[in-house]
């Protein structure tokens, strides 16, 4: 088993605060799975605070940590999301999100102020929550026909392997994400059930 079988994001949820001359940044941790996660994410942060003067946020996605994104949100180019994501780069996590909610208290803070209140606020809510290995997946989907089923089924519960998706009729469609330390196990198993269709997607 090597490092690549893993990556690291955080544990929980969490919430951390930090002020500055009368604006107050507060930043949220969350362990997302993609895209859409982080969407429905700042939906809810957002509904949380309508008067807020602002709404920043980066995230890292993907095992491989290749995806990501950042938002000043209004804020002088660079001094928010950069900020952000260099604290959750800093921490080598991925599939990751901080959004950082300023309330403006009327005393500009100047570039390198804004830089540190939003660093300072993300490194806050990272101390809160904890760093966590997780086991890399692939998906897969299997095909096979119904009577079948019993058996592939058996073959999931066996290593609490994670349904994704089933359509299960006379002909039977499931996807299935399978750990990265189960993979060989599975996919020489999956070859010893008769008449069934595995491919990786």
């Amino acid at each position: 088993m090597s490092e690549k079988d893993f990556y690291n994001t955080i544990d929980k949820e969490a919430v951390a605060e930090y002020k500055d001359k009368g604006s107050k940044f507060i930043a949220y941790a969350f362990a997302i799975t993609g895209v859409d996660d982080f969407k429905t994410r700042l939906i809810t942060i957002k509904e949380l605070h309508p008067k807020a003067s602002h709404h920043c946020f980066a995230y890292r996605l993907g095992v491989d940590g290749t995806t990501f994104r950042v938002s000043d949100a209004g804020e002088p180019s660079g001094t928010a999301g950069r900020p952000i994501l260099g604290q959750i780069d800093s921490k080598e996590l991925t599939n990751t999100l901080i959004i950082v909610v300023r309330y403006f208290g009327g005393t500009l803070l100047g570039v390198p102020g804004l830089i540190n209140a939003y660093k300072n606020a993300a490194a806050l809510a990272l101390q809160v929550s904890s760093s966590v290995q997780k086991f890399k997946e692939e998906i897969y989907r299997l095909e096979f026909s119904y009577p079948c089923m019993n058996d592939v089924m058996r073959l999931i519960k066996q290593q609490g392997i994670a349904i994704i998706r089933q359509d299960i009729q006379l002909f039977c469609v499931v996807e299935i994400s399978v750990q990265k330390n189960r993979e060989e196990w599975f996919l020489q198993q999956a070859k010893n059930l008769y008449d069934i269709s595995c491919k990786k997607i």
